[in-house]
């Protein structure tokens, strides 16, 4: 009990042999065929795949979102996710979209609106609290976004291709952003990208799946140390590596 107990302590999260089916034209559709994986708590890591392999389903599983078909899929602790788009309620300031997951939380009225303006501070948007989110770019609000997810005091982050959207910069720049609010709050982050660079610029370690139906085929070990740059010919190698891999992926499923 003591090993096991031990054990536990040490994972943010653990997928066995986990399938989810989905019905499509009378019959079912296999998005996840019996993957497995564990990721540690404070650990970064990146899945990345083809579209259509179940990555958005393996996230939507491990937020409550979806249910597994067979096999599990287990979060030690609090978890909040963040989608491709920002998802902000329109009618709502900055500080507004903040303020409600506080609230949620149970966080009391005087305390939200210190507790918003904070946590927009950490992802630098001092002077845009009061701004409503078509007032913002699509950097902005995904910022915002993150502010969000950092109000519901999460263990695990779940972030589903979050800045695909973006332009090269603006992606940069969150990369950034993300990076040392992961350090400074000790989160444990899986990220889901189909973006081979980015996973290698993020990750401690990269999963790469199967095409449909998903599952991993493959697991990289990123070395490299940190800060690391999109143009680093050391993460171009190892990027590179994970793209002949995707490329075989694709090639075998067809």
């Amino acid at each position: 009990m003591g090993k096991l107990l031990a054990l536990s302590e040490k994972h943010a999260l653990r997928v066995d042999r986990l399938s989810v089916a989905f019905p499509h034209d009378n019959q079912l559709l296999l998005a996840l065929d019996g993957t497995s994986f564990e990721v540690m708590r404070g650990e970064f890591v990146c899945v990345v795949g083809a579209s259509g392999s179940g990555k958005s389903t393996l996230l939507n599983v491990l937020a409550g979102l979806d249910r597994p078909s067979a096999g599990r899929a287990h979060v030690h602790g609090r978890v909040a996710m963040i989608f491709q788009e920002a998802n902000l309620l329109p009618w709502l300031t900055a500080a507004g979209n903040v303020e409600l997951a506080l609230e949620l939380r149970g966080i009391k009225a005087p305390e939200r609106r210190a507790l918003a303006y904070e946590l927009l501070a950490r992802v630098h948007l001092v002077g845009f609290e009061r701004r409503r989110p078509h007032e913002l770019s699509g950097g902005m609000k995904q910022r915002v976004a993150l502010a969000r997810a950092l109000a519901q005091d999460a263990d695990v982050l779940l972030l589903d291709e979050p800045f695909a959207a973006l332009d090269a910069i603006s992606r940069d720049l969150l990369h950034e952003e993300l990076e040392r609010i992961w350090k400074e709050s000790r989160l444990t982050v899986l990220f889901v990208t189909h973006n081979a660079r980015e996973a290698v610029r993020l990750g401690d370690r990269v999963l790469v799946f199967t095409s449909s139906p998903g599952r991993v085929a493959h697991e990289v070990h990123v070395d490299l140390p940190r800060p690391r740059s999109l143009d680093s010919p050391d993460l171009a190698v190892i990027a590179g590596s994970i793209t002949e891999r995707l490329k075989h992926e694709i090639t075998n499923g067809r």
